[in-house]
């Protein structure tokens, strides 16, 4: 019994972590129609830009949270304005542009960190333990949880209490006509993207207590964001949650069972899912 509870909670909060970045990557598709492939290279800057502040030179690790979005955000609005402007909606030139990014990004971390892996840096405040049921449970972990249900929360209450997430689904549902009230889609637009990118950088910080960070991990974590957003739906909170929570759950016990076959299973999740309902379970057709 112990262990399938300490499994449930490696999944949540894998989960959780896995809801920080496929949250801003499903709003930017959802909301812009943009297929921002690079938004696991924006996860692993962030990683290493907290790597650099709370590690290397040992500042506050909230800190390094916030530089690490900061920084992936303001990456992502140069590639907005200057290359995306041009290519919404226009998937195969996005997944092409996108790519390169990605090996941009890869090449220059190789460069200024090395290609050397990173191992996972926490918090000292976090460095402890809780005992649950008798086995010890890192504090880190919880706190990953407890961040990701306050995003949860803060992103909701944007999404469908404010007026600007009023705007942000008027502009999902019919771009013309919010454009006719006289609404700055554009503004709009870029707000969107460097929220979802920050999101992303911000993750990279707090995953790297659990996966550490090296430059392949762009791609790695890229494609669990992939198969969140494609169970979940696109441009859904809630969608974002309801698919991270599946996938992270799903990885920990399948880690745990038949550790081999754990990526399978994550497929295997995501084509029962396009089987039964193309647009994911909480999305809605882009």
């Amino acid at each position: 019994m112990d262990v399938f509870v300490l499994n449930i909670l490696n999944g949540i909060s894998f989960g959780a972590l896995l809801f920080l970045l496929a949250s801003g990557f499903s709003l930017i598709f959802g909301v812009m129609g943009i297929l921002n492939v690079s938004h696991g290279a924006l996860y692993m800057v962030g990683a290493y830009i907290g790597w650099t502040i709370a590690v290397k030179y040992d500042l506050n690790y909230w800190l390094a949270a916030l530089a690490g979005g900061v920084v992936a955000g303001l990456i992502s609005l140069a590639m907005e304005r200057g290359f995306f402007r041009k290519l919404y909606k226009q998937f195969n030139e996005q997944l092409l542009l996108t790519f390169g990014f990605v090996y941009i990004l890869n090449n220059l971390a190789s460069w200024i960190w090395g290609p050397l892996y990173k191992a996972p840096f926490v918090a000292p405040f976090l460095a402890g333990s809780f005992s649950i049921m008798g086995r010890a449970y890192p504090t880190s972990r919880i706190a990953i949880i407890i961040i990701g249900l306050i995003c949860v929360a803060v992103l909701w209450w944007l999404q469908d209490k404010t007026r600007v997430g009023a705007i942000v689904r008027a502009g999902m549902d019919d771009k013309e006509m919010t454009l006719g009230l006289g609404i700055n889609l554009n503004l709009v637009y870029t707000a969107v993207f460097f929220l979802g990118s920050f999101m992303a950088g911000f993750a990279g910080v707090m995953g790297a207590q659990l996966l550490g960070v090296h430059p392949e991990i762009s791609m790695e974590i890229l494609l669990l964001a992939l198969a969140v957003v494609i169970i979940g739906g696109v441009g859904s909170i809630q969608g974002a949650l309801l698919g991270a929570m599946l996938i992270g759950i799903i990885d920990a016990f399948g880690k745990a069972l038949f550790p081999e076959f754990a990526m399978f299973t994550i497929y295997l999740a995501m084509i029962v899912v396009l089987l039964i309902k193309p647009s994911g379970l909480l999305g809605r057709a882009v």
